[in-house]
Parts: C-alpha cells; sequence; structure tokens
C-alpha cells in the first residue's frame, strides 16, 4: 500500500457562494466556503424515527434523509447543538430537550472534505408542523422503526433517492444472512 500524499495546500480553482473546488495533486474534490459545517439528526421518539423527504437539485429528485442543516451559515461561531436543536424544530416541528454528540462523519470523502457532526435528538416535543423555512417545501415523517424498510421501498419505486446517513437505521439488516 502507498502511503505518498499530495504535498502542499490545495488550490482553490473555482469559488461560489456556498462551495468551491480545489486541486492538490491529482485530486480534485469539492467543499463549503467560510468554515461551514453540517449537523445531522437522529430523532427517535417513542419507537418512530423522524424523517424528512425534500427535493435535491444536485440528483434531479426527492430524497429521503435524517433531518440536517448548516452550522454557521448564518450565524459565525454557532455551536452544532445548537444549530441541530434549530434545525431539527425548523424542518420537522420536534424540539429536542438535548441532543448527544455521537462523532463525526464523512459520506463521500473521495469527493468531497465535507463532513457532518451526527447528533442524537433527545426528549422530543412536536411544537410545529416543520416543513422547513421559505422555498425547503420539506416533507417530514414519522415512520415506526419496523415499517422504514417497507417506506424505503415505497419511496423508491416513487422514484425518490435515499440518503447514504440511512444505513445507520437499515445496518442490522442489511448484515442479517439470507436463508
Amino acid at each position: 500500500m502507498s502511503k505518498a500524499r499530495p504535498q502542499g495546500e490545495p488550490e482553490i480553482v473555482w469559488q461560489g457562494k456556498y462551495i468551491l473546488v480545489k486541486k492538490l495533486g491529482t485530486w480534485e474534490f469539492v467543499g463549503r466556503t467560510r468554515g461551514v459545517t453540517a449537523a445531522v439528526i437522529l430523532a427517535v421518539d417513542k419507537g418512530h424515527v423522524i424523517l424528512v423527504e425534500q427535493y435535491r437539485v444536485p440528483i434531479g429528485c426527492q430524497c429521503l434523509e435524517l433531518p440536517a442543516g448548516l452550522v454557521g451559515d448564518e450565524e459565525a461561531g454557532e455551536e452544532v447543538a445548537s444549530a441541530a436543536i434549530r434545525e431539527l424544530e425548523e424542518e420537522t416541528g420536534y424540539r429536542a430537550k438535548r441532543v448527544v454528540n455521537l462523532g463525526r462523519f464523512h459520506a463521500s470523502p473521495g469527493m468531497s472534505s465535507e463532513g457532518f457532526t451526527l447528533l442524537r435528538a433527545e426528549g422530543l416535543t412536536k411544537v410545529g408542523e416543520g416543513g422547513g423555512v421559505a422555498g425547503e417545501d420539506i416533507v417530514v415523517h414519522r415512520v415506526p422503526l419496523a415499517e422504514l424498510p417497507a417506506l424505503i421501498e415505497r419511496k423508491r419505486a416513487e422514484g425518490a433517492a435515499m440518503d447514504v446517513k440511512l444505513l445507520l437505521l437499515l445496518g442490522a439488516g442489511f448484515l442479517a444472512p439470507v436463508s
């Protein structure tokens, strides 16, 4: 196994308001501007997982996802926990008393430097309808954990994409041997 790594600082090839493209050696990758990162929220309420569905321009279709949002996009220095609590309520209408940090993860490290912090929401209370801010048009799903595979199958049949973070909830089923 080669341990050779590109040397030097990445060169910014292109930069927009929200993302940038960098190059280091032969690697080209994207990242977020201004040090913005993401918070992803695992919210389970009395055996039901709270999911969101929304249209995603890069993939051109609806996508079923865990609730998530950007940290520091509107307020520099925003704490990850505060952003997670805010985004959960904004997107789903559920308020968490607290969140537990489950660690930092990267969904596509060969293409993007973007990472996210996964947080478990605890002490959930329904306080609104959710749906996100103007223009997001988020659909909220409260699904019994046992029915999640059926929802995913139905949504796929409808043409929806599945966010990779749903594997967190499907993992044990994927590991079970097929008889």
